[in-house]
């Protein structure tokens, strides 16, 4: 195995105030049209098909960036980069001349945000998964049935995709964990309720990232067995921005403790951040032939892209 060259790339794009005279998915035809023009026809029909035109922009921008990743760090035209998917059905891309994958990728998008974490240069397998989540994208829904039905009922409504100590922690534990800074001394009402909140979505950025990393989905039949423990959340971001100088060293956390089967292992790298105060981003990889290769990488802050750069490069890279 080599790690020496490998590169570790993060991308984000906000696409929330992106083709703005789009109202319905179907003016992205008019309003997207260059961007659409870099897709395959198969990958235009996909993103059509959204109902919701905020969900429509953040599928289009995520083939964007699986088709950016492979033509800059493969070193192909953009014509080539053709993605087929694996046996777990998580879109790849394999050099025909060689049979092997020169860049391991993978998406995530939630409130309009779309992250890319990739892996190129490495001569082995290497898992990569990401997640991003947006604490207060459903807080009037989340704060309404909590307060209907009760912190326990609400997180019993999701306990299917957690470890199975998870959910007795977020409902028993939470408040009086030595684990889990931030609360307020003399906190009341919704502001409890928001801590806890943050708390949940930390845990399911966490969870959503490995599961991704392994080329499942959060149907896994072994969900139950994987946990986290001791994980904490990260502190609001100041500003909209990630970035490893010290105003924001507190925000960035990689230690974590990942239990499977009763059993902690230590097969994965896992940086997860605040970004801004909503947000917050998790990376995982690993190598699974050598494990200590990718618990050596840096899994630095994630890097803006701008639709145009995105466009511009592609078309750059249109033939070599």
């Amino acid at each position: 195995m080599g790690s020496g060259n490998v590169k570790i790339i993060q991308y984000l794009v906000d696409t929330r105030g992106l083709w703005p005279g789009a109202a319905k998915t179907k003016d992205l035809e008019s309003e997207a049209s260059r961007a659409l023009a870099l897709l395959t026809e198969d990958e235009k029909a996909a993103v059509l098909r959204y109902y919701f035109v905020a969900d429509a922009k953040m599928s289009l921008t995520s083939h964007l960036l699986k088709h950016r990743v492979v033509s800059v760090y493969a070193n192909v035209p953009w014509p080539e980069t053709k993605l087929t998917r694996d046996a777990k059905t998580k879109p790849v891309y394999v050099d025909p001349a060689t049979g092997k994958q020169p860049v391991f990728f993978n998406v995530s998008h939630q409130a309009g945000l779309v992250s890319l974490v990739a892996a190129a240069g490495y001569d082995g397998q290497v898992d990569v998964g990401t997640d991003i989540v947006c604490t207060s994208e459903r807080r009037t829904r989340d704060h309404r049935v909590v307060d209907t039905e009760g912190w326990g009922k609400f997180v019993d409504m999701h306990a299917d995709v957690f470890g199975r100590s998870e959910a007795g922690y977020l409902k028993g534990d939470l408040l009086s964990s030595q684990s889990q800074p931030g609360l307020p001394q003399l906190a009341r009402g919704e502001e409890i309720v928001d801590f806890k909140l943050r708390a949940f979505y930390t845990l399911w950025c966490l969870r959503e990232a490995y599961v991704k990393m392994t080329g499942e989905a959060l149907l896994a039949p072994w969900l139950e067995d994987l946990e986290f423990r001791n994980f904490r959340a990260p502190q609001p971001g100041e500003g909209f921005v990630q970035t490893d100088g010290d105003a924001y060293v507190e925000e960035v956390i990689r230690e974590h403790e990942v239990w499977f089967k009763g059993k902690k292992i230590d097969d994965a790298n896992i940086c997860l951040r605040s970004l801004g105060p909503d947000f917050m981003t998790c990376s995982a990889v690993r190598t699974p032939e050598k494990k200590e290769d990718a618990l050596g990488w840096e899994l630095g802050p994630y890097e803006f892209l701008t639709m145009d750069k995105i466009l511009s490069d592609a078309e750059a890279r249109m033939s070599t």
